[in-house]
């Protein structure tokens, strides 16, 4: 579960399936995770995005196994774990611990702060009253099942553009709809957004990419395989890297963190 839960951060389930099932099945337990070569837990990453992912759910895996003896699920346990954030501690502590908490994603929300607070948007960070709103909203039993259902909700007819008022269940007890659905039109950023090509994420991943393929590189020759916009800032990517734990440095030729 919490494999599924990191991987899904800021990653499509399309993406994510099929990497995740080969994860397990290289992976099946936190003891094999936890004992693997770093270097291997990052090539098997590779292109999923944020690499230093991989290496807090190493790192976590490691912890727990170190100070609880196991992936815990109580929500204040895991949030102590390396790169465990409020979402996924309470989305591992309620859908596979079976715990009575809010895991608050984007859908779930989005329908929380509609439904209940009247308002036409979550903002994130959440604040206080949503919480509180959200977990007020859990039943005394069956918080899995209800917070799956909230989410769908969110996913399908309650969404951020375009909702389908007409066919939602909760429609009669709506707040936002009772108000007239303020703000019912979906917030746009001002301004352009950069190509992603453009962005250090890019070129940081493309640098883990060719380091995975196994031979050490020099900076130059790094920066001789990026785009021509990115190889002035190659070193400041490489060293940014290595203070994530991915990449290291050795005799000046950079490779993955612990490999070879």
């Amino acid at each position: 579960m919490l494999v599924s839960e990191v991987m899904l951060q800021q990653t499509q389930v399309e993406r994510v399936r099929p990497r995740y099932e080969a994860w397990l099945e290289r992976w099946p337990t936190a003891a094999s995770l936890a004992e693997a070569p770093a270097a291997a837990v990052i090539r098997e990453w590779s292109g999923l995005g944020y690499n230093r992912r991989a290496v807090n759910l190493q790192r976590a895996a490691r912890e727990a196994l170190e100070r609880f003896g196991k992936i815990p699920l109580e929500e204040g346990k895991l949030r102590s774990l390396p790169g465990v954030g409020p979402y996924t501690a309470a989305a591992v502590a309620c859908f596979a611990g079976g715990r009575r908490t809010a895991a608050l994603d984007t859908n779930i929300a989005r329908v929380v702060a509609r439904a209940l607070l009247g308002e036409g948007r979550a903002k994130a960070p959440y604040g206080v009253e949503l919480r509180e709103a959200a977990e007020a909203w859990l039943p005394a039993r069956g918080t899995r099942a209800h917070q799956l259902a909230v989410m769908d909700l969110g996913a399908m007819v309650c969404k951020a553009s375009s909702p389908a008022c007409e066919v939602c269940p909760l429609a009669r007890d709506c707040a936002w709809l009772a108000a007239g659905r303020p703000e019912s039109r979906p917030h746009v950023p001002s301004g352009k957004t950069a190509p992603f090509e453009s962005t250090a994420r890019f070129a940081r991943g493309r640098i883990v990419a060719m380091l995975a393929e196994g031979s050490p590189l020099t900076v130059d020759e790094v920066a001789a395989r990026l785009p021509e916009e990115h190889r002035a800032a190659c070193e400041g990517y490489l060293e940014a890297l290595a203070r994530d734990g991915i990449v290291a440095s050795r005799e000046d030729r950079w490779r993955l963190a612990e490999d070879g």
